[in-house]
């Protein structure tokens, strides 16, 4: 599965659960290996779904070289690249797209900074990340990037429009 030039913007629906006239934006977390190996992966979704967001898209999925690449593209030529590209190679992840208002900054507060070290306690990195190698999650980084890692990750038909019996009581 590659990068598809032909998927449109992401659409999304009006939802009937009070998210009328919010800015809603769609992001791509990542449970990476050491996360998945941990037996994190339940933790982490469990996160995410108190925080509020919304799931669209989930699957455990094997990383192929080729699109770690693709994904960690922009890091070719870093000395880490390599390292980068065994580690997320080496075990299977957890591939989600979550939706909600302002879904990839409020994901990435969620996260915390990227070296665990530096993050604080309560964010995911802060929690359970071991160093900067193996800092269990990673998300997309800017709403236009979200839409291309998205893109990388999953077939249109694979993110399901669905709604949340309960969302009003977290949107007004």
């Amino acid at each position: 599965m590659g990068l598809r030039h032909d998927v449109p913007p992401i659409q999304l629906p009006s939802r009937a659960d009070g998210w009328e006239g919010m800015s809603l934006e769609r992001t791509l977390v990542l449970i990476k290996p050491d996360g998945v190996q941990r037996g994190l992966v339940g933790e982490l979704v469990g996160r995410f779904e108190r925080r509020g967001l919304h799931l669209v898209g989930l699957k455990l999925t094997s990383v192929s070289r080729e699109l770690a690449e693709r994904h960690y593209g922009e890091h070719r030529g870093r000395p880490f690249f390599d390292a980068v590209i065994e580690f997320i190679t080496s075990s299977p992840v957890v591939a989600m797209v979550w939706e909600g208002p302002n879904s990839v900054s409020m994901v990435r507060s969620m996260m915390g900074p990227t070296n665990p070290a530096a993050a604080p306690s309560g964010t995911i990195r802060g929690d359970f990340g071991v160093d900067i190698g193996q800092n269990v999650v990673h998300g997309s980084d800017s709403p236009s990037r979200a839409e291309q890692e998205i893109a990388l990750f999953f077939d249109l038909a694979e993110l399901v429009s669905w709604e949340r019996e309960g969302g009003r009581w977290v949107y007004p």
